[in-house]
């Protein structure tokens, strides 16, 4: 078992109560900071008032709005106006629509090592990169943690990264990461953290280690941290707050439970092909492919190093014709940087278009592909449709790699440009200007919270019943995504509005001239039928957002079966009282079709005495279930969800 690790520190110091120390079984942490976005906080800040919460309890709490901003009708900003006055009304900090991504504006501004922060967005373990104890969590288990009560998980596994050596030119932190998704792939890794080390390690950046667990998040790890050292306190420095920095490092003996190494002298440039972040091939095997866009940006790779990385080689350069190249910048610190150095009229002058200091693209919220065209991201997920575009074609890559395929039209190896490799170096002094983030008044009794029409309030559960007798509403494949349960893009404007969001329940699934999945649920639902969904493995992969458990819910799921749960979208399953089941025998899933009658006799009594429950199918078929539920979740399953407890 591991022991003196970086991340067995920081848990040290936050653990709640008793604990076992031993991997998988439950512990609860003090939260420190905690991180919102205007997609999941909307529903969290309403959790958090149905709590019954007049001022959170947290250190920092930061309300961002980087996702919503497109502003097609008055929805998102009906969500922006609630946001800034219940953050007002209860001591949270407001970044307003402009100032950048939650992500990388938390790791400039606000992130301290060895501090532990939760927030409702999967790419929290950004922080990570100063050494952070940094989680994404659920809507309400972010709520939760701002009313003052322990973060719940299962003690991790830890899995050390050895880094040797030295990244060459052109190759970049994102092939790091791309790299660590080839060797671990997206599924099989709930439970665990993993922790970097070694003397390659004082070779990479703060931003540079913050894309690496940034990205972390598609292993589906719960987080990823990296030594807070001499690199991150000169980070900090920079951004004038070298006072935050303390040294962390694990000790020379520290034993993992598992180990990989990673010599960075040896990788070269990678891409993560349609349509999953681990479906990893080297750019040299997809030379010449033509590529129709290129977009730069994101939480994972919009930082200052890697647009001026953009920016030196878009210098006197034009774009290919038959190339469309979006820029967006992580922050409004870094684009005006860009704007004052002379980077940003480089990169204008080349035919890139500017886009706001946002998410945007990454979430599908504008600049979609053609049909058939190959599109280059630098982002972190590349799952089907996600870009808007049913069938599309989007490779992860590097900043270096994007740029090289917007001047040529083909995926090209930037070492082949012929373009002196530029060096890069963050500033000694960062731009300091936080007019954009509006400090909470001392006092928020008096402030009158904002409701426009559109801001509903979080669906109530009923409580379990002693028995389900339903329906399988749908059965998916492996690797079904957040995304797949609950689109994003044009619909994410309706995400304080539940009853509207869950007609789009698994609209990828839908098909021309049948019943959606959302008329199937109500129709049963209104018959008095328990909903089910039939999953293969790693479901639930991806974003956090809570929604992809709200949704069901509203519709009448009570319970997911599957192969494997990921561990945020179990978690959400919990907190709203939908039961998350493990085939015993995976072969079982073959058993099961669309539309079949589902059966569970005594499901209440069988998880109050913590039995294995038998789902019977159409009548005969009996199928053994498995769960990994603490007491605590089946307290709260019993319930009906964690709102109905007080």
């Amino acid at each position: 078992m591991a022991s003196n690790t970086l991340i067995q520190k920081i848990l040290a110091k936050h653990i709640v109560g008793e604990c076992s120390h031993v991997a998988g079984e439950p512990v609860a942490i003090r939260i420190d900071q905690t991180l919102t976005q205007d997609a999941t906080g909307t529903m969290a800040y309403l959790e958090l008032e149905a709590m019954g919460v007049k001022k959170v309890a947290t250190e920092l709490s930061v309300s961002y709005v980087d996702h919503n901003m497109m502003q097609n009708g008055p929805e998102n900003r009906n969500d922006h106006l609630y946001l800034q006055s219940i953050a007002a009304s209860r001591g949270i900090r407001f970044s307003r629509p402009g100032n950048g991504i939650c992500h990388q504006l938390h790791l400039e501004r606000f992130g301290i090592p060895g501090k532990t922060l939760l927030g409702s967005d999967s790419h929290t373990p950004t922080g990570g990169g100063i050494g952070m104890m940094a989680i994404g969590a659920g809507g309400l288990d972010v709520a939760l943690a701002m009313a003052g009560q322990p973060f719940r998980m299962a003690y991790p596994k830890i899995i050390g990264v050895k880094l040797t050596g030295k990244l060459r030119p052109w190759v970049a932190a994102k092939d790091v990461i791309l790299k660590m998704l080839s060797i671990l792939t997206t599924k099989g890794n709930v439970g665990c953290m993993v922790e970097y080390f070694g003397e390659g390690v004082s070779t990479l950046t703060v931003p540079q280690r913050a894309t690496i667990t940034n990205m972390g998040a598609e292993l589906g790890v719960t987080c990823s941290v990296f030594p807070s050292d001499g690199m991150t306190k000169a980070f900090l420095e920079a951004q004038g707050r070298g006072d935050s920095w303390v040294e962390l490092t694990a000790e020379p003996n520290a034993e993992y439970d598992k180990l990989i190494e990673i010599d960075l002298g040896t990788l070269e440039e990678l891409a993560a092909c349609p349509s999953s972040p681990d479906n990893i091939k080297t750019v040299a095997e997809l030379s010449g492919i033509k590529v129709g866009q290129c977009i730069i940006g994101s939480c994972t790779n919009s930082s200052y190093r890697d647009l001026m990385m953009v920016a030196a080689m878009l210098k006197g350069r034009k774009i290919h014709p038959d190339v469309t190249l979006a820029i967006a910048p992580g922050s409004r610190q870094v684009l005006e940087m860009l704007s004052r150095n002379g980077a940003l009229a480089d990169i204008i002058s080349a035919g890139a278009r500017i886009l706001e200091a946002g998410c945007g693209p990454c979430i599908g919220q504008g600049q979609s592909p053609a049909n058939e065209t190959v599109t280059l991201r630098t982002f972190n997920r590349n799952f089907p449709g996600r870009t808007g575009t049913k069938g599309d074609q989007s490779y992860l890559v590097s900043p270096e790699v994007a740029a090289a395929a917007a001047l040529t039209g083909t995926f090209t190896a930037p070492s082949a440009l012929g373009i002196e490799y530029p060096e890069i170096n963050d500033p000694e002094e960062f731009l300091i200007d936080d007019s954009m983030i509006i400090e909470p008044p001392a006092d928020g009794e008096g402030i009158e919270i904002i409701r426009k029409p559109t801001i509903g309030k979080p669906p109530v559960n009923t409580a379990l019943p002693a028995d389900l007798s339903g329906v399988a509403l749908i059965k998916t494949p492996d690797k079904t995504s957040t995304d797949d349960i609950m689109p994003a893009g044009i619909h994410l404007k309706h995400r304080s509005n539940i009853p509207e969001y869950a007609k789009v329940v698994f609209e990828r699934f839908n098909e021309a001239g049948k019943p959606t999945f959302a008329q199937r649920a109500m129709a049963a639902r209104d018959e008095g039928k328990a909903g089910f969904i039939i999953g293969r493995d790693s479901y639930g992969q991806g974003s956090s957002r809570e929604h992809a458990a709200i949704c069901p819910m509203y519709l009448g799921v009570k319970a997911v079966i599957a192969m494997a749960i990921e561990r945020i979208h179990a978690a959400n399953l919990v907190n709203f009282g939908i039961i998350p089941l493990i085939f015993v025998d995976r072969a079982d899933y073959d058993a099961i079709a669309e539309g079949d009658s589902i059966q569970i006799s005594d499901v209440r009594k069988a998880l109050e005495n913590r039995e294995e429950i038998v789902a019977v199918v159409n009548g005969s078929k009996q199928i053994r279930l498995k769960y990994n539920l603490t007491d605590e979740d089946i307290r709260i399953i019993l319930a009906g969800g964690r709102l109905n407890l007080r």
